[in-house]
C-alpha cells in the first residue's frame, strides 16, 4: 500500500523560511512522481511544485517559482519542498500527492499546516 506522510509545517514569520518532507514507501515501481499542492482557507487546493524521478524534473506555479524548490531523496524515499521568502498568502495546509504523473494523482498525504504571519 502506498503512503504518503508530509512532516515539517509551522508558523513562521513572512520572510522566513520552511522545509516540508513528504515520506512515501510502498511503490511498487523504481520511479515516481511526487507533488506539492496547498489548499488556502476557503479556497480551493492548488499545485505547488512537482518532482518526477523519471527525468528528474520539476515544475512550479508562478506564484512559487524563484522561491520554492522541490527535491529528493531516494536513499531516504523523501521528497522536500524548501520554501524561502514566505509570504503570508502562502498560509495553507500543505498535501504531497503522487505517485505515477504530476498530473494524475491516485494517493495523498494527511496534509501539513504552514501558517506565515505579517
Amino acid at each position: 500500500e502506498v503512503q504518503l506522510v508530509e512532516s515539517g509545517g509551522g508558523l513562521v514569520q513572512a520572510g522566513g523560511s520552511l522545509r516540508l518532507s513528504c515520506a512515501f514507501s510502498g511503490l511498487t515501481f523504481d520511479d515516481y512522481a511526487i507533488g506539492w499542492f496547498r489548499q488556502p482557507p476557503g479556497k480551493e487546493r492548488e499545485g505547488v511544485a512537482c518532482f518526477s524521478s523519471y527525468d528528474d524534473s520539476t515544475y512550479y506555479s508562478d506564484s512559487v517559482k524563484g522561491r520554492f524548490t522541490v527535491s529528493s531523496d531516494n536513499a531516504e524515499n523523501t521528497v522536500y519542498l524548501q520554501m524561502n521568502s514566505l509570504k503570508p498568502d502562502d498560509t495553507a495546509v500543505y498535501y504531497c500527492g503522487g505517485v505515477v504523473s504530476c498530473q494524475s494523482i491516485d494517493y495523498w498525504g494527511q496534509g501539513t499546516q504552514v501558517t506565515v504571519s505579517s
